[in-house]
């Protein structure tokens, strides 16, 4: 994609939810990115569906290039609020109660934000994220020969969900398990938002 530059950071908040129905789902809240502000929704289905809702043409082609989906939507998608995040397309109703900053929260604060978002300390973090966040990588191999790296800052509890997809109820808040599989890392077992700094390297060369 042309609006991407070797290294493209994208700020924001990831929320990573489990519900009853089997339902779980992945929230990108993007404050600033090379395509300016947005929200997307990965969707994975008891069934094992893995669908995204891209709020355009060009994040959905972004986002489909660097994880995998079974189908692609794209329709409005927002994100408002902040105790309760409230996540809204045609498809997907979701409302996210955010709780208590977690122990991991805590010590995250404690590394400056321009280290702890900088690429190179996920050689620090990914170690540490595989042994306390059992499933989730800071660093990893993404689609078309992408690299990308997450640096987090900050991370929360989910207190409680509901919503719906396609008008069925999603049930009440659990565990994201089985693991999500759309791309080198799932968002953590216990539900979450965590404020963080992804970095996209793309290739030097065309993959």
């Amino acid at each position: 994609m042309a609006l991407l530059s070797r290294d493209s950071r994208f700020a924001g908040q990831i929320t990573g939810v489990g519900t009853t129905s089997g339902v779980r789902a992945v929230v990108g809240r993007w404050r600033t990115s090379p395509l300016g502000a947005f929200a997307d929704v990965m969707v994975e289905t008891a069934a094992g569906h893995r669908l995204l809702l891209a709020p355009d043409e060009q994040v959905a082609e972004l986002v489909a290039a660097t994880y995998t989906f079974d189908e692609v939507r794209i329709e409005p998608v927002r994100v408002t609020g902040s105790d309760v995040l409230a996540v809204r397309s045609p498809s997907l109703r979701l409302d996210v109660g955010v709780g208590r900053r977690t122990a991991l929260g805590a010590a995250l604060r404690l590394v400056p934000a321009r280290v702890a978002t900088a690429p190179a300390w996920t050689a620090v973090s990914d170690p540490v994220s595989r042994v306390l966040v059992p499933g989730v990588r800071t660093r990893g191999s993404a689609g078309g020969g992408r690299r990308e790296y997450y640096g987090a800052t900050d991370v929360h509890a989910v207190a409680w969900v509901t919503g719906s997809l396609e008008g069925a109820d999603l049930g009440a808040l659990a565990p994201v398990d089985p693991p999500c599989r759309f791309g080198f890392s799932s968002a953590p077992r216990r539900p979450v938002v965590t404020e963080v700094v992804t970095t996209v390297r793309l290739p030097s060369r065309p993959a």
